[in-house]
């Protein structure tokens, strides 16, 4: 159960076989790295092992169990959080009591975690260590060198692990976009300099392998929500992910060029927005109104953001399908822009809620009702891991990110790319990476754990 001096062996107990609710485990000469800490929602605690299999008992926020490192969690270094986003962050404030290690992020990120320690007594108890892009940092017998990628958050970092036995390139959440909204365009040359220093395993996000080609920029999103804000008539509200604060900054912007006023409604949005002013990532000169005044505005002045793109049934979303939200009432020939995709789950959820808008002949906007890129993905297509395979170049390419399929096809574009090697499992198998590339199947017992919030 405990890597040696020449082992080198990657552990996910989370988000290998399934996309969200990452926890990922390093070891080495006896000790324990934590990668990512997350979550998923709306989720069984049984998880599908097949399209035959259905389990009933949902709980709205899921996390790993993690027994297998509570069982030598005086093993356990220190965890890293490589990004903001639920699915690598959200439950941490609910475990790390089991874990009592340092945590070691970047400002934003850090800021987004102190945020959710507060009223939890755990906020003076957690050893958060910040961390700069670039900085080179040792954990243990692991040392780390973070790499900023480009994301759909601030801050977002790949990681090299370098140890004695050989060294991992973790790539976390990454796409390539040369015009993103916040934070420095993707930059090849730093990813083509890995391939001179003897990488032996790449570990992967598979999301988007099913996708040919490459992905859409940020700033063509922002170009697209332009063209549909500026010839609506009446009020506009623009529905996504929270985390996204480069497309916040676009929908700001576009509320300037419009003649509009953006407000937020939803606690998530207000959080986030005010990290990202605390940590320097939001323009000055982008004014957000308070939202208890944007009911008193002419139709044609409104812009809302608002949470509940996935139809959940308490967020600001289905209040304004209902009529029952206590800052703004919607009318007919108001607007409703899904700028998202529908995470498989919600289907029947976000049909329902168009249906209710669709009742009261307010029109919506969803990515399939357009050729405009309302909405673009935060994660990388083919041809962009083809790229990324053939810059690193990589011993042992080990996808993770992704359901069964995912996997697969991110296996074939790393072999296709020159891989030698390429492990494929799931959650609770051992990739053991060194000496002797292999997978040991079911190697870790691994399970769901609800999460009260």
């Amino acid at each position: 159960m405990t890597p040696g001096n020449a082992d080198l062996w990657f552990l996910p107990l989370g988000g290998t076989g399934e996309i969200g609710m990452n926890l990922n485990l390093y070891g080495h000469a006896g000790r324990w790295l934590m990668v990512d800490c997350g979550v998923t929602f709306n989720s069984p605690l049984t998880p599908q092992r097949s399209a035959a299999h259905t389990s009933t008992e949902l709980a709205e926020v899921v996390t790993a169990d993690p027994a297998f490192i509570c069982d030598q969690v005086d093993n356990l270094c220190g965890i890293v959080i490589t990004h903001a986003h639920e699915d690598h962050i959200g439950a941490l404030p609910h475990l790390w009591p089991r874990f009592k290690c340092p945590v070691y992020t970047t400002p934003f990120t850090a800021e987004i975690l102190r945020r959710k320690l507060n009223g939890t007594g755990l906020l003076e108890k957690m050893p958060i260590i910040e961390v700069q892009s670039g900085d080179t940092i040792n954990i243990g017998p692991f040392n780390l060198i973070w790499l900023a990628i480009t994301h759909s958050i601030p801050e977002p970092h790949a990681l090299i692990i370098k140890t004695a036995a050989g060294s991992v390139f973790h790539t976390a959440d990454w796409k390539m976009d040369a015009s993103p909204i916040l934070g420095r365009a993707f930059k090849p040359a730093v990813f083509k300099r890995l391939a001179q220093q003897n990488i032996t395993a790449m570990v992967c996000d598979s999301t988007n392998a099913l996708r040919s080609g490459f992905s859409v920029s940020e700033a063509d999103c922002a170009a697209a929500l332009l063209n549909v804000i500026a010839s609506a008539k009446a009020r506009v509200v623009v529905t996504g992910f929270s985390s996204n604060v480069g497309r916040l900054i676009s929908l700001a912007r576009i509320a300037v060029k419009t003649g509009r006023y953006l407000a937020l409604l939803g606690r998530s949005l207000d959080n986030m927005v005010g990290a990202a002013r605390a940590t320097g990532h939001w323009p000055e000169d982008l004014i957000v109104i308070d939202a208890q005044h944007v009911g008193y505005l002419p139709k044609h002045e409104v812009l809302v953001v608002a949470t509940g793109s996935q139809g959940e049934p308490r967020a600001a979303l289905s209040r304004l399908a209902d009529d029952r939200h206590p800052l703004l009432l919607l009318e007919q020939e108001d607007l409703v822009i899904f700028s998202s995709i529908i995470i498989p789950g919600n289907e029947m959820l976000i049909a329902r809620l168009v249906e209710k808008f669709k009742a009261r002949h307010i029109t919506t906007m969803q990515s399939h009702d357009t050729d405009l890129p309302i909405h673009v993905s935060g994660h990388p297509n083919g041809a962009e891991l083809d790229l990324l395979y053939r810059w690193v170049q990589p011993k042992i390419a080990v996808p993770t990110h992704g359901e069964a399929a995912h996997l697969a096809e991110n296996a074939n574009i790393a072999r296709a790319a020159g891989v030698p090697i390429q492990l494929c499992g799931q959650n609770g198998d051992l990739f053991e990476l060194a000496p002797n590339p292999r997978l040991w199947p079911g190697y870790a017992k691994v399970g769901r754990l609800a999460v009260n919030r």
